[in-house]
């Protein structure tokens, strides 16, 4: 059973945020990717003070068995990245939503329009099996 917080939004991409106080967002993985990756070995991250679009990729993460472009699920500048994976990539398998996530982002429009619910994402991912 994959895990869904009800708190997060998502993309058919399989990234979620996290809308945080002061405009901000956290971005990780869903529980889903992770189990379709497998175990991480390496996650590239962009430097703090990079901006990017909506659906622009920004990073990857590397598995065992490939690679995966993560793109941004909203616009926004970098303003924390999570440099415990630099040596637990595994962190993001272990605990996506909590010491797993990837960056947090100075959202350019706090609006969450086009991410799904945990509900819509459920039934895409149900779909999608």
């Amino acid at each position: 059973m994959t895990n869904i917080p009800k708190d997060l939004k998502y993309t058919k991409d399989h990234e979620w945020l996290l809308t945080m106080t002061g405009g901000k967002a956290r971005v990780g993985i869903t529980d889903h990717a992770q189990k379709q990756l497998g175990d991480l070995v390496y996650v590239e991250q962009p430097n703090i003070g990079d901006r990017f679009d909506a659906y622009e990729p920004f990073g990857s993460a590397e598995s065992v068995k490939a690679v995966t472009e993560l793109f941004m699920p909203a616009a926004g500048q970098v303003t924390a990245r999570n440099d415990r994976l630099n040596d637990e990539p595994e962190l993001v398998n272990t605990d996506p939503y909590g010491d797993g996530w990837l960056i947090e982002i100075s959202l350019q429009n706090p609006s969450s329009d086009g991410l799904l619910s945990a509900k819509e994402y459920d039934a895409y991912i149900t779909s999608e099996d």
